[in-house]
């Protein structure tokens, strides 16, 4: 059996052939390896973390770009469309107004009754596709006068009126949806000067429609 001699103490292995000062220094890197490795983690994990943050930055700045592109687009669009739609109406209405003296005189020629034969399927063709692309006639007799749809070429006064009222169509208006391309042109008639209105005129007493009274 072997005895164990007192005072021995156990080195490291050592390399055959290493001097005694590497075996000083493997065993004060053993040493030093031992508590380090959690210090190694934690500053592992805090670089990680950092980077996370960087990434999450960069995604929201990325988000944030993307959400205002696509509101610029949006308004884009809405702004394209909305010119597209106001190029089209005026083009119609350059269109159609030049299309107006032709239709007055379909108008007149229905007046005196000269719409006949294959004139008037014509004319009538005509009428209908300025309607289609949303022409609508306006101005009659009787209607209250309105200087931003009338444009009055004739005046005069009449007793029958208590306003100043359209009594004639010299020339009928036209409008596409609400944009006015010709007012109506017209012969106007305002109340005589003076005149109390209808409703405001006292009757006259029986006796004096009768002449007084009857002496006895």
């Amino acid at each position: 059996m072997t005895e164990e001699t007192p005072g021995f103490e156990e080195k490291p292995d050592v390399p055959s052939g290493a001097t005694p000062d590497d075996a000083a220094e493997t065993a004060e890197t053993s040493e030093q390896e031992g508590p380090a490795a959690p210090e190694g983690d934690a500053a592992k994990t805090a670089g990680l973390t950092a980077q996370l943050d960087q990434v999450r930055t960069a995604l929201n700045e990325r988000t944030t770009d993307l959400q205002r592109l696509q509101a610029e687009y949006q308004n884009y669009r809405r702004r394209v469309e909305r010119d597209r739609v106001t190029v089209k109406e005026i083009a119609t209405a350059t269109l159609l107004t030049e299309l107006l003296p032709v239709l007055d005189d379909i108008g007149r020629a229905r007046d005196h009754g000269e719409l006949l034969g294959g004139f008037k399927s014509v004319a009538e063709s005509l009428e209908t596709a300025a309607a289609k692309m949303g022409l609508q006639q306006f101005g009659k007799e009787g209607e209250p006068f309105d200087p931003t749809i009338h444009e009055a070429l004739m005046h005069s006064y009449a007793p029958d009126v208590t306003e100043t009222t359209c009594v004639a169509i010299l020339q009928p208006g036209y409008r596409i949806g609400e944009r006015t391309i010709r007012p109506a042109r017209v012969a106007v008639a305002e109340p005589q000067p003076g005149a109390a209105p209808a409703a405001q005129k006292e009757e006259k007493p029986a006796d004096e429609e009768s002449g007084g009274p009857e002496e006895g």
